[in-house]
């Protein structure tokens, strides 16, 4: 009798364990403001902004 109520708890906290699932949508973050970028990393905020991206590399 002790055993079979050993085997029904260990499936139930088996089933209680297998059922918490952690669902991912792909949701990306917002991207971090260039300004709050700044005060995170160091730097200029210019070098954080999308629209520098050209001056960084050289290219024009």
């Amino acid at each position: 009798m002790k055993s079979i109520i050993k085997m029904t708890g260990v499936l139930i906290v088996t089933l209680m364990l297998t059922s918490c699932v952690v669902h991912d949508y792909g949701h990306r973050p917002k991207p971090l403001p260039p300004g709050q970028a700044k005060k995170i990393y160091g730097g200029s905020a210019k070098d954080y902004a999308p629209g520098q991206v050209k001056k960084r590399h050289g290219r024009y």
